[in-house]
């Protein structure tokens, strides 16, 4: 089974991704921001750097997918091919970060991929305020992080609700993180729990 983990930065996908592997001995895949070669320079100048870090996720990411459907395992993976398509690249065109020239081209290549690749069996979308994602980010204090503006989070959000809204592919689950503390509440980690059984299993 593949399970992947949506949600905006500083949501707290990696954590839960790290919780839920080692509660259901799920191989965990998680997105590593440290062999990124473009995220720094991306920070630093979106307008000249956004095509480049999208089409290497989007590289990335369907490499992943491949992996994951051949290993036979089940993997829970920190965020989806999906959430650059939909939320990344189209918010950085809508900003003015990335040519039209440039969205479309990658448009057309994701549309490609995605027709090539299986959804996730389950996907959990962890909807959040900015707010709480500003304290997110703050507290794992990235450098290349410093710089994110608050309206760049918030068109995300924005999107990532557009997004969840029409999403068809597959099981859903959307967990509240203003209400759910996870990551320091074994209690609000066991109700989490227990709703991914709900979902997998049909417990409930």
């Amino acid at each position: 089974m593949h399970i992947a983990i949506a949600g905006n930065i500083g949501s707290g996908k990696t954590t839960l991704t790290e919780l839920l592997a080692k509660h259901f001995q799920w191989e965990p895949h998680y997105e590593s921001a440290d062999d990124n070669p473009y995220l720094n320079s991306f920070y630093e100048d979106m307008q000249r750097w956004s095509f480049n870090l999208q089409i290497y996720f989007l590289d990335n990411r369907f490499k992943k997918i491949v992996k994951i459907r051949k290993s036979g395992k089940t993997v829970i993976q920190d965020r989806t091919i999906y959430e650059d398509a939909y939320i990344f690249a189209p918010n950085l065109h809508s900003m003015n970060l990335m040519t039209t020239r440039d969205f479309d081209n990658y448009r057309s290549l994701f549309e490609l991929i995605s027709s090539l690749i299986q959804p996730p069996d389950l996907l959990i979308y962890l909807r959040s305020t900015v707010p709480t994602l500003v304290n997110q980010i703050q507290k794992r204090g990235r450098e290349y992080e410093s710089a994110i503006r608050l309206d760049y989070l918030k068109n995300l959000n924005e999107r990532y609700e557009e997004w969840i809204k029409d999403y068809t592919l597959g099981k859903l689950l959307i967990v509240d993180v203003d209400e759910v503390n996870f990551p320091e509440d074994p209690e609000d980690l066991g109700t989490v729990i227990e709703r991914i059984n709900a979902e997998l299993h049909g417990l409930f």
